[in-house]
């Protein structure tokens, strides 16, 4: 049985919804966070019926109070915590750079960039005092390559794979882990959200070597094998999971 706990933000919906029960079933107990009480509170009913121990909180990885409040109150609950997956995050308004404000700026880039900076920052604050953990931040395959009509959406991710080195780098000597999974196009309600309409989101697929999308359980078991002792000699890393996307 996995005994870890986990802290995952952005658990509702996507990746995230996929990824919890994946460490749930195994035995871990798991801290959610996110800003809908009500499903999130049935998320939490629902992972306790796989056997886990599960809390939620609410939480706005936008604001350091909720962050700091959301670590704390994870480590008073279950006594310690060994995987942080930050997940949290929004595909921000699609258009030309032409197009984007100070306001579209800001609304992306406080919940990829700046929320997964605080976040690390107060996991890090728990981990590395102990020597031992492992986060996985949630990028996209547009975190390292260019994205028309997504300008701000891939300049945030380019950031998150920024801040994952370099805190990877800052922790390695404390025997904390810091990787990153960047998926390419899966099966989720942003997905659809981005493509805007089927014929888009069809287009998007066909330039996927594997001809399809990815699901999210697919991305969570790349997540759970990271924060495993399984992945014990990767840091700093970037995790492609894209159906060869980016393999041409």
């Amino acid at each position: 049985m996995n005994h870890q706990v986990v802290l995952i933000t952005g658990a509702l919906t996507g990746i995230g919804r996929a990824t919890t029960p994946a460490f749930a079933k195994d035995g871990a107990r798991v801290a959610i966070a996110g800003r809908r009480d009500e499903a999130d509170e049935k998320l939490v009913t629902e992972l306790r019926t796989l056997g886990a121990e599960a809390e939620y909180w609410r939480t706005d990885v936008r604001h350091e109070d909720d962050v700091r409040s959301l670590v704390d109150k994870t480590v008073l609950r279950f006594g310690r915590l060994d995987v942080a997956v930050n997940n949290a995050g929004t595909e921000g308004k699609p258009g030309p750079v032409t197009e984007q404000t100070a306001e579209s700026y800001a609304a992306t880039f406080d919940t990829n960039v700046l929320g997964t900076l605080l976040s690390m920052k107060h996991e890090l604050r728990v981990m590395l005092p102990e020597r031992h953990g492992s986060i996985v931040n949630v990028s996209s395959t547009y975190g390292h390559l260019g994205a028309a009509g997504a300008s701000l959406y891939a300049a945030s991710k380019h950031a998150v794979e920024g801040l994952t080195r370099s805190a990877a780098l800052e922790a390695a000597e404390f025997g904390v882990r810091v990787n990153v999974v960047a998926p390419g196009p899966i099966d989720t309600a942003m997905l659809t959200r981005f493509t805007g309409t089927p014929e888009r989101k069809a287009g998007l697929v066909s330039g996927v070597p594997l001809q399809r999308m990815g699901k999210p359980e697919e991305i969570a078991e790349l997540i759970v094998f990271l924060a495993s002792d399984k992945a014990s000699f990767s840091t700093g890393a970037t995790f492609v999971a894209d159906g060869g996307k980016t393999a041409r």
